[in-house]
């Protein structure tokens, strides 16, 4: 089984002790319940932890783990599963990560059909809200000297890592543009922790899993507007990086819509 590593066991398992000393009390547990999915990746591992201070926290992925959260293995097919993993959930974070040793066919397909029917059954059951996790790789072929803004055309690699993101921003979008689920895509940098990338050559697109965190919970927070609302109520899409003079992507907006406010830069 795949394993984590000490501060993920460690966060999750305080996360769940918590939950479980409520429950053990006779008190039932308010907090609203966001799905996690790609859970065997690092990213929504690291999220989890923080994720579950303020919500209840249900992990899926595409085969099977452990884990000390709850989780639901779900290959996102059109079924029954799919439907079930998504019945009662308040918000959804699409981490939208591979497998380990996916081909370029099977990431693609996991970020496209996977997609389509994480949101379809989503919109059935009245989940109000997605947030797909990008990736700010999609806009790296600009001149770094250029002030691209999320208003600009991503330029997608043919690379499967990247592509398939595009892809996967591409669905969303038509969900939300039919008005079937509100949609905020977070384009990410290179997502670390300050402490382990401490002395190595810097890299313009880091970002400190903390802010990511802090993002995630902001766009979680963020009021849904009104559902007859026009399409940009129903689909945004933000540049989430270090707030930093040598970062290569602003994040103003994210700042002004979301009140997001990175606390590491390099």
């Amino acid at each position: 089984m795949p394993r984590c590593n000490r501060r993920e066991f460690l966060a999750a398992n305080a996360a769940s002790g918590s939950g479980l000393a409520a429950q053990a009390g006779g008190e039932a547990d308010s907090r609203l319940k966001v799905l996690i999915t790609s859970a065997l990746s690092s990213l929504a591992r690291g999220l989890a932890g923080a994720l579950n201070q303020k919500y209840r926290v249900r992990l899926t992925e595409r085969t099977r783990m452990e884990s000390n959260l709850e989780f639901v293995e779900c290959a996102l097919n059109r079924d029954d599963t799919t439907s079930s993993l998504v019945r009662g959930i308040d918000a959804i974070v699409h981490a939208a990560e591979p497998l380990p040793g996916e081909d370029d066919r099977q990431q693609i397909d996991a970020l496209t059909r996977g997609t389509y029917n994480l949101l379809w059954a989503a919109a059935e059951q009245k989940v109000p809200r997605v947030v797909f996790l990008s990736t700010l790789e999609l806009m790296t072929p600009y001149d770094p000297a250029f002030t691209v803004s999320e208003s600009w055309r991503p330029l997608p690699s043919v690379q499967a890592p990247v592509l398939s993101k595009h892809l996967g921003e591409f669905v969303c979008r038509e969900f939300a543009r039919e008005r079937k689920i509100r949609v905020i895509v977070l384009r990410l940098g290179k997502v670390v922790r300050n402490e382990e990338v401490k002395g190595k050559p810097f890299d313009p697109l880091w970002v400190e899993e903390r802010d990511v965190a802090q993002a995630i919970l902001a766009a979680l927070a963020s009021p849904l507007k009104d559902a007859g609302a026009g399409v940009a109520s129903w689909w945004s899409v933000l540049h989430v990086g270090a707030d930093s003079p040598h970062a290569r992507f602003s994040v103003a907006s994210a700042k002004r819509q979301l009140g997001y406010q990175p606390q590491f830069g390099w």
